[in-house]
């Protein structure tokens, strides 16, 4: 399998092709007033969900090109302080998680990018891996937002 192929199923990956839902379909249409809501027997809401794929999408895609670039804390500044968004977040979450995830895609897509050696600033982590991590975040957390949907009856 060539670079182009590796690159292409990637890429594929994390638009969320493929055996999972894609993160436009989890997140369209949610109501507002269930957005904050942290449904019986779960730990988060919806907007946590939201706001945790698109903080912990940031840092992975600024930690794969920035070198100067610092991580949050961990764990809490990858979790937004509030169960429920701020009046306009919710849109502006989504529209940022959708812009951080096509700059990666055009990372891992750039046919100049080594996508096997290892970040110059990390710890052995190369392009290849940041990326095939961030498709695994995102798509377990996407299903988070399903189940807590399906719990909230807007499914």
């Amino acid at each position: 399998m060539g670079d182009e192929s590796v690159r292409q199923h990637a890429a594929n990956l994390l638009a969320g092709r493929g055996a999972h839902v894609p993160f436009e379909q989890a997140v369209a249409d949610v109501p507002e007033h269930l957005r904050g809501v942290t449904p019986a027997g779960a730990v988060s809401s919806l907007w946590q969900q939201l706001e945790h794929l698109r903080l912990a999408q940031c840092d992975i895609l600024e930690f794969s090109r920035d070198p100067g670039h610092v991580s949050p804390e961990y764990p809490g500044g990858y979790w937004p302080d509030t169960a429920a968004p701020p009046a306009g977040a919710w849109q502006r979450s989504v529209d940022a998680f959708l812009t951080d995830r096509a700059a990666m895609v055009r990372l891992i897509s750039d046919p100049e990018a080594d996508l096997y050696r290892p970040i110059p600033h990390g710890t052995g982590q190369t392009l290849l891996r940041e990326a095939l991590v961030l498709a695994d975040h995102n798509a377990y957390h996407v299903g988070q937002i399903v189940l807590l949907r399906r719990l909230l009856g807007c499914w």
